[in-house]
């Protein structure tokens, strides 16, 4: 970034929307509806809201002093609300979402309240299919630890932090940009970031086609003086638009940055990273899976744009302790002899991919089980295919129910659907009873005691509630040496 830019970087920020005092939020436990719900709390503003269930994030959001019901129910909700925030989640019979939209409030989606917020500040948006929530910490991360500061607006709990949500004086936004309901069309980024164009959201979009449309759209969004980071290899990457273009990859000496020297180590990296005339060496990142050595060359390549010095990013860098739910070391690989426990919120085939991939490779002498719960039936039914193959990466594989989400069952789609496709023998579907009582019995049975185990738990519903239930079995395992 040039020095005339950094001039207006302490204006103050998020104009027109100081004045406001109670904000209302229908599905406030959303992870990026309650990164703003956070954000008006900062800012003093009395917030509540209604979820359907209670959560780890809603708990969180309560113990802050956010006041959350889960009854569907216009007697409970503020009549003094000055905004109302819904996410496109929420069903639009929602009783209370009718009430406030019958009766003359000011009713807004999620996207419409970032738009405000950010309409004003330098805005650093990620966008892609898959890695955007990773990248955009990562990014945000890389701001805060080297002292330049920045607002965050994550997808993800910051393990670092503990949080979808900070605040700073200086006014620049780090966002991520969701391409669901397109709302990342409503953003106006100085610095963008885009990942991915695969096919996702079919619901939303139709077809393949019109997903790379809708990115191709939001490259168009960038300001006149911006700069778009773009992946190198892009499926109609050269129809994104924007004046000025970076391309990254994770090794590929044809983009502009990129890693080289890579060196695995016991669950972590060490790697140089070239950009143009630049190179940053030794850096370490402790975490896993060779796709977020490629999403830190992003961030990477983002903090050099905005002048940071080599040393602060590398230190940074080393510092990240990652994205909850995103390779994610619930039982870290510190001793051979245990299973190393991974839980990711991968919900795609090429999201599934990367992290098999990943954990076969970090750990290539240890049985790779994976627990994944397909999300959305929509996304079963269109992916199905992929699904499969993926899956039959792993060694052995467990698939839960089908989460639905906001979705209405479909016949003849489930998890049988996506096994049956499957060529590997060791697969099947089970309850989570069922399944905890298999990790209790059959699993822990089975172990290797000589190389050990890796089990990954993956998928964007309910099956983080199973994470602590299964590290507790786990931990809890005669006969296995554990350090936790």
């Amino acid at each position: 970034m040039n020095d005339t830019r950094n001039t207006v970087l302490m204006n103050t920020p998020f104009r027109g929307i100081d004045k406001l005092g109670v904000v209302y939020f229908v599905g406030v436990g959303g992870i990026g509806m309650s990164a703003i719900a956070r954000f008006f709390q900062s800012r003093g503003v009395k917030v509540s809201g209604y979820d359907k269930t209670p959560t780890p994030l809603t708990k969180e959001l309560e113990a802050t002093g956010i006041s959350i019901h889960y009854e569907e129910n216009v007697d409970l909700i503020p009549r003094n609300a000055e905004l109302v925030v819904y996410t496109p989640a929420i069903p639009k019979d929602h009783r209370e979402l009718v009430y406030y939209q019958q009766n003359g409030y000011k009713v807004v989606k999620r996207s419409d309240v970032l738009q405000l917020i950010t309409e004003s500040s330098f805005n650093i948006c990620i966008a892609g299919t898959h890695g955007k929530t990773t990248i955009t910490t990562m990014v945000a991360h890389l701001l805060r630890d080297s002292g330049y500061g920045c607002n965050a607006f994550l997808g993800g709990i910051s393990v670092n932090y503990g949080t979808n949500f900070w605040s700073h004086p200086n006014n620049v936004c780090v966002i991520e940009a969701d391409e669901y309901d397109r709302s990342f069309l409503k953003l106006s980024p100085d610095i963008a970031i885009i990942t991915s164009m695969d096919a996702d959201h079919l619901d939303i979009y139709g077809t393949p086609e019109a997903v790379e449309q809708g990115f191709i759209d939001f490259s168009k969004r960038v300001k006149a003086d911006g700069l778009l980071v773009r992946q190198f290899g892009l499926k109609r990457g050269g129809d994104l638009s924007s004046p000025k273009q970076i391309t990254y990859s994770l090794q590929n000496e044809s983009a502009d940055v990129y890693a080289e020297n890579i060196r695995m180590m016991n669950g972590s990296y060490e790697f140089d990273v070239v950009i143009k005339d630049n190179k940053l060496e030794n850096v370490r990142l402790n975490m896993g899976g060779m796709h977020n050595i490629e999403n830190v060359v992003a961030a990477i390549a983002v903090a050099s744009s905005l002048n940071i010095e080599n040393e602060k990013i590398s230190s940074a860098v080393k510092s990240f302790r990652g994205v909850r739910r995103r390779f994610e070391y619930i039982l870290p690989p510190d001793q051979t002899t245990k299973p190393v426990f991974i839980d990711d919120y991968a919900h795609h085939p090429e999201e599934l991919r990367a992290l098999i991939t990943g954990a076969k490779t970090l750990f290539k002498q240890r049985k790779c089980t994976v627990i994944f719960q397909p999300h959305l039936y929509t996304r079963t039914r269109d992916q199905a295919d992929g699904f499969a193959e993926v899956l039959d990466l792993a060694d052995e594989v467990i698939l839960l129910p089908i989460y639905p989400a906001r979705e209405l069952p479909i016949e003849g789609v489930s998890s049988e659907m996506i096994v049956e496709k499957m060529k590997k023998k060791n697969k099947r579907v089970l309850g989570k009873e069922e399944l905890l009582n298999w990790i209790r019995t059959d699993y822990l049975k089975s172990l290797d005691r000589e190389f050990g185990d890796v089990l990954v738990t993956s998928g964007a519903g309910d099956i983080d509630t199973l994470v602590e239930p299964i590290k507790v079995l786990l931990t809890d395992s005669p006969g296995l040496a554990f350090n936790v």
